[in-house]
């Protein structure tokens, strides 16, 4: 089932998570819209330099950390998506009681791991 999926703080350098987690989700037939400041590619797949509205995201997955995702909160929360996943490191109480108080299901798990074991 394709899960529509807004990566912010994607990177081009494949080394970053974000990057891994991009070319995974899409190799897993899922539509991937990724999210960073830097320029560049993932695989075939542009990174967008600024918000864009998309429309029926089904999962926001974070690769910010706590302080980079505030800029942000609007957008994410404006996207309507049904999970946002707090990937390690991008942990963030204060969006997550947002994202409750919207009816978004926040998650403190690993992109890559669900997607390795098929809980994605």
């Amino acid at each position: 089932m394709n899960k529509k999926t807004v990566v912010l703080g994607a990177s081009p350098n494949p080394a970053r998570y974000s990057n891994l987690a991009t070319g995974r989700l899409a190799a897993h037939g899922h539509t991937v819209i990724p999210i960073g400041k830097r320029k560049g590619q993932i695989n075939d797949i542009d990174i967008i330099n600024e918000t864009i509205n998309v429309e029926d995201v089904d999962t926001v997955t974070l690769y910010l950390n706590a302080q980079n995702q505030k800029q942000y909160y609007d957008y994410i929360l404006s996207l309507r998506p049904k999970r946002i996943i707090f990937n390690p490191g991008a942990e963030n109480e204060e969006l997550a009681e947002l994202a409750l108080e919207n009816n978004i299901q926040p998650m403190q798990a690993c992109t890559l791991v669900l997607l390795s074991t098929n809980q994605y």
